[in-house]
């Protein structure tokens, strides 16, 4: 997954720069352990800890423009790279590696912030622009990659998590009460703030840039939630959701090592691993957790469907003691408070799949929140209905 840090100050003032930056990645080395890059000049330091999924011997980061005016810093994976690519080439473009993170430098140095209307992909990155003295950051659309920064007397410091800023930037670790409640309200902090007071994150679909002059945030893309429109049937559009899902789980697949894929035994994850088997002709090792506690416990649709698959299948059990055991593991890497376990067995899920020295996995997570899966939605359409007669005697039946 990568992980990256850094600083801006456009008065040159931060006199231990390489050490505080050091330091900022030391923290994240979980996210990058394969290769540690740092560029540095009076006004600028970038870090990268790097996960080698892309050119795993040419792609070690910070990475140059060719005539070295542009510098990137990246977290995430391009998943269009190779037409962007040659679309640059054909341009006059010159290439020194065959990484993803080249390919957005070279975009941005042909349009700007533009460049992200064209990125097919998830990213938190930062490109120093040493002609103009100027840090540019962005996020993805959804906020799948993140990104946390801290503005200090005109300077920013910038990591993928919090314990970067608590290591190199002039912040404490001090909780915000308001944010606990938004944690007690929402199950998560609100963009920007965070739980810890004077650390706010760039918001998902949001890019930032900062200079000698001060800073400034633009949204560069949110949902649109006008529908499809009158013209399209119910047949179109689940044919071009097929689609389209048959297409990114394809594009996933463009990586310079194996890629595994979760399978918990439900439709999301089950459905991601058969079009996998179905669409490529590459073998396919998947993984799912397995519960002592008979309540949560999905052990056999999962071996159901690993055989139907014919996928090489591995599965961790997780008892009570073991979640119990890594959560406060979990929580220094969530860095907010947690209302529920369920991040726990999914850390141990990871844990196994690092184990089988895999980088990448594909999975079915947030298919529930796109498709309305979640029982909670459909609470929300009882409350909207009976809201419209609050005093109905049938109310407190629904």
């Amino acid at each position: 997954m990568c992980g990256i840090a850094g600083w801006f100050d456009p008065r040159a003032r931060v006199a231990d720069g390489e050490d505080r930056l050091r330091r900022m990645l030391a923290l994240i080395r979980h996210r990058g352990p394969d290769e540690f890059g740092l560029y540095l000049d009076p006004h600028v330091g970038l870090g990268n800890a790097r996960l080698s999924i892309v050119d795993l011997e040419g792609g070690q980061q910070p990475i140059a423009n060719e005539d070295e005016s542009l510098w990137i810093v990246f977290n995430g994976e391009i998943f269009n790279h190779v037409e962007l690519r040659a679309e640059l080439e054909r341009r006059g473009h010159q290439f020194r590696t065959h990484t993803d993170t080249e390919v957005i430098l070279h975009l941005f140095e042909d349009v700007g912030p533009e460049c992200l209307a064209r990125l097919n992909g998830q990213w938190a990155l930062a490109i120093w622009d040493r002609r103009a003295r100027s840090l540019f950051l962005a996020r993805d659309r959804l906020g799948v990659r993140p990104l946390f920064y801290v503005e200090r007397d005109g300077a920013l410091f910038f990591g993928s998590e919090i314990k970067t800023l608590l290591a190199g930037a002039p912040v404490s670790a001090e909780i915000e009460p308001a944010v606990l409640d938004e944690i007690f309200t929402f199950w998560a902090p609100l963009p920007p703030r965070t739980v810890f007071r004077g650390i706010v994150e760039l918001p998902p679909g949001h890019w930032l840039t900062i200079n000698e002059r001060g800073s400034q945030l633009r949204r560069f893309w949110q949902l649109d939630f006008s529908g499809p429109g009158p013209e399209r049937t119910g047949e179109e559009l689940l044919e071009e959701f097929r689609s389209l899902l048959i297409d990114a789980t394809r594009l996933r697949l463009r990586a310079d090592v194996p890629v595994g894929a979760y399978l918990s035994g439900g439709l999301d994850s089950s459905t991601i691993a058969a079009i996998i088997r179905r669409h490529t002709s590459v073998s396919l090792d998947t993984f799912s957790i397995a519960f002592d506690d008979a309540q949560f416990d999905e052990s056999r649709f999962q071996g159901q469907m690993a055989a139907a698959l014919g996928t090489r299948h591995q599965v961790v059990r997780a008892t009570h003691a073991d979640i119990g055991e890594v959560f406060p593991e979990v929580i220094w890497h969530t860095e907010t408070p947690l209302l529920r376990t369920a991040p726990a067995p999914m850390f141990l899920l990871s844990r196994r799949v690092r184990d089988a020295r895999y980088k990448v996995v594909l999975t079915g997570e947030g298919a529930d929140e796109f498709l309305a899966g979640y029982d909670i939605f459909k609470e929300a359409r009882v409350r909207r209905f009976w809201a419209r007669q609050p005093q109905s005697r049938w109310r407190p039946l629904l």
